[in-house]
């Protein structure tokens, strides 16, 4: 076992940039509640203790847009049993088509302890992410003239556009963390990206079309699994894993022709990413964390705009 897992943290770092990711950070359910990587294993923490984590995202996709989020994560224990989460993130996104920015999807969980022993925790989580818009975030023009009005590919909205329900449970030990996830949008968002309103305006035709439709998309249900394992020492930590998600049932927009909704081909299957972290902890209520990932596989079309190539995460916790 020490051997694959060193095996994993060199695959990890040696991946080519070229390797793509999904970004699940954006979907919401990949860090909410007992799906949180690096989770501390001990018999003198649980989950009345409260905590505020501040955290800056940046993600290179694999199109020009590059991903900044700046995220608050608020987690307040209820009792020793049960906790609630809340994540605000504020987006900006910056690519060839232009600069957008605004409050990202509202990540809300609530997190209780079924089973507790000397050797392992079990928790299990139900949340819901909320949308701050429609994915209808258009171009004013100043950046590619003639472009007003044009709505932007996913890759560049702020949110998903969609209320989607998350459930998931994860087992903890002193070393290893084993979670599982399940999200589904509830309801479609309101994208109409036309590569016809870019073309001719855009220098690069196919650049253009390299944009996947996404007219009032309907995301697939999302399945993820996170196999961790954490290596800990009296100041500092070192965590690595892997992260599939798997699409399992296909993506749906509207066909403009019949205004009938169609299955898209291309959009189920697994996308595959490998994670190396670190952290140090700078006393008992404050310490800091950097997180790297890097896509080992991913599905062929991606209409959401959750693709990525390279991630890296800083945060700042406190505990109180």
């Amino acid at each position: 076992m020490r051997s694959l897992i060193i095996l994993s943290f060199i695959v990890v770092l040696a991946m080519p940039r070229q390797a793509y990711a999904q970004g699940c950070s954006d979907a919401g359910f990949c860090t909410m509640g007992a799906m949180k990587p690096d989770q501390a294993y001990s018999k003198k923490i649980d989950l009345k203790l409260r905590s505020l984590e501040v955290s800056y995202y940046r993600g290179t996709t694999t199109l020009t847009p590059v991903i900044s989020v700046i995220n608050l994560d608020l987690s307040v224990g209820i009792s020793d049993k049960f906790g609630f989460q809340v994540k605000l993130p504020y987006q900006m996104v910056t690519g060839n088509f232009g600069n957008t920015a605004g409050l990202g999807d509202i990540s809300l969980s609530f997190t209780g302890n079924l089973v507790t022993n000397e050797n392992y925790d079990i928790n299990a989580t139900i949340g819901a992410k909320i949308p701050t818009n429609k994915s209808d975030l258009a171009s004013d023009g100043k950046k590619i003239a003639g472009t007003e009005g044009a709505v932007y590919p996913m890759y560049y909205q702020t949110s998903l556009g969609s209320f989607d329900i998350v459930a998931g449970a994860s087992l903890i030990s002193k070393n290893w963390l084993i979670a599982a996830g399940y999200q589904q949008a509830l309801t479609a968002n309101n994208n109409t990206y036309d590569s016809l309103d870019w073309i001719g305006k855009y220098p690069s035709e196919s650049y253009v079309k390299e944009y996947p439709k996404s007219t009032k998309l309907k995301r697939g249900v999302d399945l993820m699994l996170r196999l961790e394992r954490n290596f800990r020492f009296v100041k500092y930590n070192f965590t690595v894993g892997l992260l599939p998600i798997f699409r399992v049932t296909k993506d749906q927009i509207v066909d403009e022709t019949t205004g009938d909704y169609v299955k898209l081909d291309g959009t189920t299957g697994m996308a595959l990413s490998g994670l190396v972290g670190f952290g140090y902890n700078l006393n008992v209520n404050n310490s800091l964390k950097l997180t790297l990932g890097k896509k080992i596989t991913q599905r062929k079309v991606n209409p959401d705009g959750l693709t990525r190539d390279f991630i890296f995460i800083i945060a700042y916790q406190y505990r109180f």
